[in-house]
């Protein structure tokens, strides 16, 4: 006959198998939450895990999408004819009729009903998995055992349990938006290494000027543009150097691969019209004629300044579409200047005129060509560079006798100091100089 104490006894080797047995359960979830790979192979586990911490009759797994949806491929339940028929109920409810709720409480209510109507007489327990403050799914465990009944010690069990399904998901989604920024990161690496190959790595040399060029694009891959096309490029040599050169600066509005793409369309249309040798303001014209219709496509505009520059007579024509003004340095007046020209954006409006215009390049006189992440670059008050900025800038340095490249990297220097060094700049810079030699002189007149 068994006394109190053995039976006590009894009482507590049994308890304490309960809770190891509990505890090795919850360290295999745990171990498989760390070691886990594949989702889906996860949550089955997780009715499995549930119905035997608590001793219950079956489980079922409610997983939602992000927006709301239900995850149909993950709805997961324990082996049984009955939880198999809640599952296809549930996987019968459509999207459209969930996203009617208006919010997580009413949404939560319905999938609840649903299950307990699908569970007559069956004592049904539900949390929610909770991921960042948003449900992202339902647990149910439920028993028609005579006799069963829900502690307080299951109910933190089934939660332990739906908080570990909840950083599952969490880790998936991290793991999903990891793979996305890598194909992107591959994208855009491709896309910088396409649009560093379109412009020019090194700038020409052209008879009696110096040039210096750079872009600094705020994405991988930007929508700045510039270029130097020689107009006779059957040319070579000094013959080449003394040719008329066609220098260009613009601006695809937008940033990142679909500005680079339209960039490098553009590049190519107006590489073309060049050979044609017509003056600037005919160029931009067909340009803007034969870009309309993919311009329009994209929803997007160019700004653009087509400039050709002769050394042998120093003329420079040009012609604007919209693009900053560049800023030119006169030696003799020791004054900054802007060169500009009526004209629309190519893509606005499928008939558009720009007017030519032409002026001779003096010794020593100094040309910015430059985009707007430039003068709308802003510093740490709020402040935005600015064309004032940037033509009190430039005239200083110049003042100083400074060479082409060495005035661009003053002038970024300046900007990387007004911007701050612990921030970046917001749109793509680019900046072109070009500086009359100063010993340069028209040749005589016969």
């Amino acid at each position: 006959m068994w006394t109190a104490s053995e039976s006590l006894r009894q009482l507590l080797d049994s308890l304490s198998k309960e809770q190891r047995r509990n505890q090795d359960l919850l360290v295999s979830l745990a171990f498989a939450l760390r070691s886990f790979t594949n989702l889906a192979r996860f949550l089955e586990l997780v009715p499995l895990l549930a119905v035997r911490l608590v001793e219950a009759e079956g489980a079922l797994l409610v997983v939602l999408h992000d927006d709301g949806r239900l995850w149909r491929e993950q709805l997961q339940a324990t082996a049984s004819e009955r939880c198999a028929e809640v599952l296809r109920q549930l996987a019968l409810i459509e999207d459209r009729e969930l996203q009617e709720f208006s919010g997580e409480e009413a949404l939560t209510r319905f999938l609840d009903a649903r299950v307990a109507r699908s569970l007559p007489a069956a004592q049904l327990f539900a949390t929610t998995i909770a991921c960042r403050g948003q449900g992202r799914g339902r647990l149910y465990v439920f028993s028609t055992r005579p006799g069963f009944s829900w502690s307080d010690v299951h109910r933190r069990h089934v939660q332990l349990v739906a908080d570990l399904t909840a950083v599952a998901l969490e880790h998936d989604a991290l793991e999903q938006q990891i793979r996305r920024h890598e194909r992107l990161d591959r994208q855009l690496s491709t896309g910088a290494q396409i649009q560093a190959q379109l412009l020019p790595d090194h700038c020409p040399v052209i008879e009696g000027v110096e040039l210096a060029a750079r872009c600094r694009p705020a994405f991988e891959v930007g929508g700045d543009y510039y270029d130097f096309i020689p107009m006779r490029p059957q040319l070579s040599g000094r013959r080449r150097e003394q040719g008329r050169w066609a220098l260009v600066m613009g601006d695809v509005m937008g940033k990142g691969i679909p500005a680079g793409l339209l960039m490098t369309l553009l590049r190519g249309m107006l590489r073309s019209e060049v050979l044609s040798g017509h003056e600037p303001g005919r160029i931009l014209h067909d340009l803007n004629a034969m870009a309309q219709e993919d311009l329009a496509q994209s929803h997007r505009f160019v700004t653009l300044f087509y400039s050709d520059y002769d050394p042998r007579t120093r003329l420079l024509r040009y012609a604007n579409a919209a693009h900053n003004p560049p800023l030119i340095w006169r030696r003799q007046s020791a004054q900054v200047e802007r060169l500009d020209a009526a004209g629309l954006l190519i893509g606005l409006q499928g008939e558009a005129d720009y007017s030519s215009q032409q002026r001779v390049l003096d010794p020593g006189d100094v040309l910015l060509y430059y985009t707007d992440g430039v003068t709308e670059a802003v510093g740490f008050s709020g402040e935005r560079f600015e064309e004032t900025r940037l033509a009190a800038a430039l005239e200083q340095i110049c003042r100083s006798g400074a060479q082409a490249q060495a005035i661009l990297e003053q002038l970024f220097a300046r900007l990387d100091r007004f911007v701050g060094a612990d921030r970046s700049l917001e749109d793509d810079a680019s900046m072109v100089v070009l500086k009359v030699d100063e010993a340069v002189s028209l040749p005589p007149l016969a």
